[in-house]
């Protein structure tokens, strides 16, 4: 494997652009940015931007009626096979467009993916053009492939889209996330990548490139560029939040002239587009704080779902069992759940997890996680349904679980865990994205309907994140969720003693 130490060696340093300035911008250009994520995970750079599972009018209305900037509609397609893939991203973007319409909203697109190249694409924005042309709107001019993700060691240099290991910095083609047994593929040069996935349709000599040496020469250079590769697909390097809003800069006035694009990204493009300002970490750890956020939370424990199975997310979860006071673990076994055929066998085995679950509830925070070795199907869509059959028992646990006792907070990881808990399990259609809970990889939701209104939900990634970082995030929660009258007696006797020594 070839790690390189550092690609932006001899690199021009980045140019700053203040993103209120790109906010005012972008607001200048009266449109809304709908973000169809493949995963929840998405959400994980922004904050104060609503999050739909669902998209019916109602919901759709609910959503541009707050007059947001942005708004994601939480699609969940890369745990579908592509024709269902297919068929979610065209309803999605016909209802919208539909919506949009009767508010007198202009909406543009953007296809969030996954920032290590896994995911449905061309699939997705190959549908989203086509909808938007078979409602008569205008079609995009071109597509922007950004899939930069500088918080979690994710950058593009010279079109060479990398993903920090602990060893170093590895080109994306030659990582384990180029090994997934669904959307795998050799590429790390983004040009070769669109050809790769596009079957040859799309050459890597016709892919345009926009390169940090642009960016970092400025916005009117940029702009200029953007300019001449104003067709096709236009893959962005960036290395940093500046280069980001180097391109969004550019963008308000390319736009501006009239240029549509439609957007593959991964998480912080959609933050730097708009203007938002990276947002520090919520204080978990500030009860009174939290309490505002979420008046309506239990202090009961928290309950953790673990679905991810890559590297990182096993060896966060050993550090989690090293805590000096750890959460309870309860396993399901996906060798035990896969091999039967019986579906009262299958039905056993989760209710008999649930009851695991409420048991130990009692006495402090559950991890419910999913055993570590991997089952794949003979094809991508076997390894799907494999995938599909354990969150559906997740989700099983999860409901079973609800409606006996209520967790303080609910933490899920993984992409197609976090997304089948929110919508099967907790039944969120609605929810606001409050913000990060490590800085621009962990997503904090309050949930707007459902079986917890009022609760804060975790989107926490399965590819993000040092070893100790779940841990880090179960102490914030526990310690955010500790049971409001013991700070309020604390306070009250530490002001009687005040009163005794006066």
């Amino acid at each position: 494997m070839s790690y390189r130490s550092n690609p932006l060696e001899g690199a021009a340093e980045s140019v700053q652009v203040d993103a209120p300035v790109v906010a005012a911008g972008f607001t200048a250009l009266r449109m809304t940015l709908v973000v169809l994520d493949d995963d929840p995970t998405g959400t994980q750079s922004v904050a104060n931007l609503p999050v739909l599972t669902r998209w019916t009018s109602d919901d759709i209305r609910w959503a541009l009626d707050q007059r947001p900037a942005a708004f994601y509609v939480l699609t969940n397609t890369r745990s579908l096979d592509p024709d269902r893939a297919v068929s979610r991203v065209r309803a999605v973007v016909r209802q919208v467009i539909e919506v949009a319409r009767e508010r007198g909203v202009d909406v543009r697109f953007v296809s969030r993916g996954d920032s290590t190249l896994r995911g449905h694409f061309p699939l997705e924005t190959d549908a989203i053009v086509d909808e938007i042309r078979a409602a008569g709107e205008p079609a995009p001019d071109a597509t922007l492939l950004i899939p930069a993700f500088p918080e979690a060691g994710r950058i593009t240099v010279d079109s060479i889209h990398y993903a920090r290991t602990d060893q170093g910095l590895v080109p994306v083609g030659d990582s384990e996330f180029a090994r997934d047994r669904t959307f795998g593929f050799s590429a790390s040069d983004l040009r070769d990548y669109v050809e790769e996935k596009t079957h040859g349709a799309v050459s890597a000599r016709s892919v345009h490139a926009v390169t940090l040496r642009t960016l970092r020469t400025g916005v009117q250079r940029t702009v200029d560029e953007l300019r001449a590769t104003a067709s096709g697909i236009v893959a962005v390097d960036a290395a940093e939040e500046n280069d980001l809003l180097v391109l969004a800069a550019a963008l308000n006035v390319v736009e501006g002239e009239g240029t549509r694009y439609l957007y593959r990204v991964g998480p912080p493009l959609v933050r730097a587009r708009v203007g938002q300002q990276i947002q520090p970490p919520i204080d978990a750890a500030d009860g009174r704080a939290w309490r505002r956020r979420f008046p309506d939370v239990t202090t009961a424990h928290g309950l953790v779902v673990v679905g991810s199975h890559v590297g990182v997310s096993s060896r966060q979860l050993r550090a989690v069992r090293e805590m000096p006071t750890p959460p309870s673990f309860v396993e399901l076994d996906v060798t035990a759940l896969t091999a039967t055929s019986e579906p009262d066998r299958a039905l056993s085995i989760v209710s008999d997890l649930a009851a695991d679950v409420v048991r130990a509830l009692r006495s402090g925070a559950v991890v419910l996680h999913t055993s570590r070795a991997l089952l794949s199907g003979p094809t991508p869509e076997g390894s799907l349904e494999i995938a599909r059959t354990v969150s559906a028992a997740l989700v099983h646990i999860v409901r079973a679980v609800l409606a006996q006792v209520t967790p303080s907070y609910v933490l899920a990881k993984g992409g197609i865990t976090s997304s089948d808990i929110a919508t099967e399990g907790l039944d969120i259609t609605r929810a606001t994205i409050v913000g990060p809970l490590l800085p621009g990889m962990v997503s904090l939701w309050r949930a707007e309907s459902g079986l917890v209104e009022g609760m804060p939900y975790v989107v926490f990634p399965g590819n993000v994140g040092g070893d100790e970082s779940l841990r880090s995030v179960i102490d914030m929660l526990e310690a955010a969720t500790a049971p409001p009258v013991i700070a309020e007696a604390s306070d009250i006797e530490r002001r009687a003693d005040e009163r005794v020594r006066q």
